[in-house]
């Protein structure tokens, strides 16, 4: 098996990632899309500005 290179295990993780968070949204009820798994995620920063905005 050949050694593969850090850029490579860090794209591999990413898509994972991605898969993991859209196969969590259809677990919780979300209704989902395969694009779903290939969208951006939104930065933390981004994630917790939209919370408080919908608190206030």
């Amino acid at each position: 098996m050949p050694d593969l290179t850090l850029e490579e295990k860090k794209a591999y993780y990413a898509k994972v990632r991605q898969s993991n968070y859209a196969a969590s949204l259809r677990l919780e009820g979300f209704d989902t899309t395969p694009a779903d798994a290939k969208r951006k995620l939104p930065t933390r920063e981004a994630a917790l500005r939209a919370l408080r905005a919908r608190q206030a």
